[in-house]
């Protein structure tokens, strides 16, 4: 009986850790794909050819990567207090 709560535990710890990650991928697809899909619209809207959709997508790379990692970081620092 100890060994099947013990398993509990261990799995609960594992889940709270990488509970923390799990919403960081589908962050960093939204943060990429939301501007990608308004500097199309742009684009079609303004009849621009791909102009806004290469500088909103350059931007929303940008900022979705610097968020994952600031993150990313700031969870390390967290863990290791």
């Amino acid at each position: 009986m100890m060994k099947n709560s013990a398993n509990k535990d261990d799995t609960k710890i594992a889940i709270a850790q990488i509970g923390k990650y799990l919403g960081l991928g589908l962050q960093l697809a939204v943060t990429v794909v939301a501007p990608l899909l308004a500097g199309d619209w742009i684009d079609k809207h303004y009849n621009t050819g791909t102009l806004w959709t290469i500088i909103c997508g350059v931007v929303g790379c940008v900022v979705g990567l610097y968020d994952f990692i600031s993150q990313v970081l700031n969870s390390e620092k967290k863990t290791k207090k």
